[in-house]
């Protein structure tokens, strides 16, 4: 099961990022004009590529849980300025003299520090750590397994109350981002195009891709199930979260499409960290985007480093709303584009954040859905074992009480008069060996 999910997840990632790049260089929706107009102004941010894989390897092993649900590790560079004296030697008639000079220099000093999100990441590996461990302990860990089970079970009751009211939730979420935005109107015109590219990117992965990839696999029809996703989906594209989606997501799986439990239960949560097809796409063309913005032709070499780079930098972004700009910034800084322009897409990001998460969502699902199709043997197979072993245990303990009944059955009808003679001679037997060792002492 897991290879095959780790198949899925490089695979459709890597076919939403050439999407993207694609589309962004056939419609060319970058404008010199678009920089030179906008009031958006940004500082240029020093990022390390290393550093940014380092932090997921660090995300993975938390220090302390209780922290990790609130806070991950960020390395962040500080640029610091200092004159610096230096001495350098002259020669001045025969003599040679010190002068002091002083010379200011800049350079970066990296530090790591916690930033408000939630490490999935981290929270994730310890689940797997203590869910292997809790299996081994057999019958003695039965109790704390049966807690857990029923936590999910009143968890998944509240989120079914709770979606009741989602609809006014979400109207509200999204009506408070429109009017916070200052023109609207010039907003729309500068970057309408920009929008239209990722949009039109994300409906393509999302109508033609997926489906198409769950259909080839599975022979299945493709929008039956995605109408069991549709309440998952409404609520990632109102949350913009994947990890605040997932009892919804588990929940339409589940109960809609008949997915497996244990699929889903491994699935979900490391694809709502890992599988990121609507956050890889959206970076490829902001790239590109800006590339085109600053009137920069990027080679076939570039092209091919944004691809890989989105797909890498998508898979380490939280499954938090607007994750992605933190992530983009690695894009840039492969192929040697300004930091500072990502400020311009800022304005629009909190309406492409929910779209790009409702598809990351409807990834997941039907990932687990092929995942599904594909392990249905081994599934099988591992309920079969378990219906044997249920079976064989049964027969085991109806045999133990049997022959205990059966016991007890033949010493109540043994005459009186024979268990009076056994006891006699019991007791005459010890009273004999009592009084031997009287005698000899």
């Amino acid at each position: 099961m897991g290879s095959w999910a780790l198949l899925y997840y490089i695979s459709t990632t890597i076919f939403a990022a050439v999407l993207g790049i694609l589309l962004v260089l056939a419609i060319q929706p970058g404008d010199p004009t678009i920089k030179e107009l906008s009031d958006y102004r940004g500082d240029s941010r020093h990022v390390s590529t290393l550093d940014a894989f380092l932090d997921l390897i660090r995300n993975m092993f938390p220090e302390n849980l209780l922290t990790a649900c609130f806070q991950q590790v960020e390395t962040v560079f500080r640029q610091i300025s200092k004159n610096v004296t230096v001495a350098p030697m002259e020669y001045v008639d025969g003599e040679v003299t010190i002068a002091n000079d002083s010379q200011p220099i800049t350079y970066f000093d990296r530090k790591q520090v916690y930033k408000d999100g939630t490490n999935v990441l981290g929270l994730i590996v310890f689940c797997i750590a203590f869910g292997i461990i809790g299996g081994q302990l057999g019958e003695f860990g039965a109790p704390m397994v049966r807690f857990f089970i029923i936590l999910n079970e009143i968890i998944m009751r509240i989120v079914i109350i709770i979606m009741w009211y989602s609809p006014f939730g979400i109207m509200s979420l999204i009506v408070g981002k429109i009017m916070a935005i200052n023109d609207l109107a010039k907003t729309a015109e500068q970057l309408g195009l920009y929008m239209l590219t990722v949009v039109a990117g994300l409906a393509i992965h999302a109508c033609v891709t997926l489906p198409f990839l769950y259909f080839v696999v599975t022979h299945k029809n493709p929008f039956t199930f995605f109408k069991g996703m549709l309440q998952a989906w409404v609520t990632a594209l109102g949350t913009a979260s994947s990890a605040a989606t997932l009892p919804v997501t588990f929940r339409c799986l589940e109960e809609n499409n008949g997915v497996d439990k244990r699929v889903t239960r491994f699935v979900l949560p490391v694809g709502a960290t890992v599988n990121m097809d609507g956050t890889a796409l959206y970076e490829a063309v902001a790239a590109i985007f800006i590339a085109q913005m600053n009137g920069i032709d990027l080679s076939a070499g570039q092209v091919i480093s944004v691809s890989l780079t989105a797909t890498a930098a998508s898979i380490g972004a939280a499954s938090v709303p607007s994750a992605g700009l933190v992530t983009m910034l690695l894009v840039l800084t492969s192929v040697g584009l300004p930091t500072e322009d990502i400020s311009m897409i800022v304005a629009v990001d909190w309406l492409l954040d929910r779209v790009r998460t409702s598809i990351n969502v409807l990834g997941d699902a039907f990932g687990a859905g092929i995942i599904h199709h594909l392990c249905r043997g081994e599934l099988g197979h591992t309920n079969v074992n378990r219906i044997s072993i249920e079976i064989r245990d049964c027969y085991a303990d109806s045999r133990r009480r049997s022959s205990v009944s059966s016991a007890q059955y033949s010493f109540r009808n043994v005459p009186k008069h024979k268990k009076a003679s056994n006891f006699s001679r019991t007791t005459t037997v010890n009273v004999d060996e009592d009084s031997n060792n009287e005698t000899q002492m």
